[in-house]
């Protein structure tokens, strides 16, 4: 009994020490970053570095939001988000529906051409993209960002939408209909209310895709007008010289709105993952 006690015991400690490193391993470069923002130039670049600041200061924070165009970039950063998680969820919502709920020809069909959709590497669609926008005049254009961006975030959106609504009983569209109600109002006022949490999953993550996004954007924008905030971090490394105290400062500005949303929509994102996994 009492070796027993003690093997329970050790495997709480050794797996206590590994979640304890894992977490250090994680957060160390989100610490660094903002401990970094709050140090002075002559601090950032002292021998040997500090932990901690020696004296804090949010001049880094007044340069990157007062001292250049990085405001407007966050703006237009959350309007092409906003954008993208709307569209995503509402074509993801439209599409999923019939594919998980009706019965009609081609169906399966529909939803392998999705998932390959969904698994087309980033890189196979950026020549072709760019061709097709700048052929709209929509090259240096938050909508054009929109539509690049929907590409990748609508195939997932309505592969992860098709699972989640897969589990919900089929009888209550049944009930709806026999009360005369059409397939769109069965969808608005039955589904959609039970799927919430997994509406939440989708569209956190049309969101989070769209703000972290760098590549289309500083490809297919180039100009401080529509320019959005991954790219405007490009503008503060001029060579090999970096701005550190107002690039991690800007970082951290930048990881906020993400990280809030993460902490107030986590019971959703819990509750939409696990429902979404167990058909599909």
């Amino acid at each position: 009994m009492v070796e027993r006690t003690r093997t329970i015991v050790v495997r709480r400690i050794v797996t206590a020490v590994g979640i304890l490193c894992i977490l250090a391993w994680s957060l160390a470069p989100v610490y660094w970053v903002v401990v970094t923002s709050l140090k002075t130039s002559q601090e950032i670049y002292s021998i040997p570095p500090t932990l901690l600041p020696r004296a804090p200061t949010l001049d880094n924070y007044r340069d990157a939001l007062f001292g250049s165009q990085f405001a407007r970039f966050v703006l237009n950063s959350f309007v092409v988000a906003l954008g993208v998680t709307a569209v995503s969820a509402v074509i993801g919502a439209l599409t999923a529906y019939p594919i998980s709920r009706m019965s009609f020809p081609g169906r399966a069909t529909s939803a392998r051409l999705i998932v390959a959709a969904y698994l087309l590497p980033p890189s196979l669609l950026f020549i072709p993209l760019f061709i097709v926008l700048q052929r709209l005049g929509l090259i240096d254009t938050r909508i054009g960002l929109v539509l690049a961006y929907l590409t990748f975030t609508v195939p997932f959106c309505t592969w992860m939408l098709i699972g989640y609504f897969r589990t919900i009983p089929k009888e209550l569209d049944e009930a709806a209909l026999m009360d005369g109600a059409s397939r769109l109002q069965t969808l608005t006022r039955v589904v959609l209310p039970i799927a919430t949490p997994g509406i939440a999953v989708v569209a956190l993550f049309a969101f989070t895709h769209a703000w972290n996004e760098f590549l289309y954007a500083l490809v297919y924008v180039y100009s401080n007008t529509s320019k959005t905030f991954t790219a405007g971090l490009s503008g503060l490394v001029m060579g090999d010289t970096f701005i550190w105290g107002e690039l991690m400062a800007s970082s951290v500005i930048a990881i906020a709105p993400i990280l809030i949303i993460y902490i107030a929509a986590q019971k959703y994102i819990v509750e939409g993952l696990a429902a979404g996994s167990v058909k599909g």
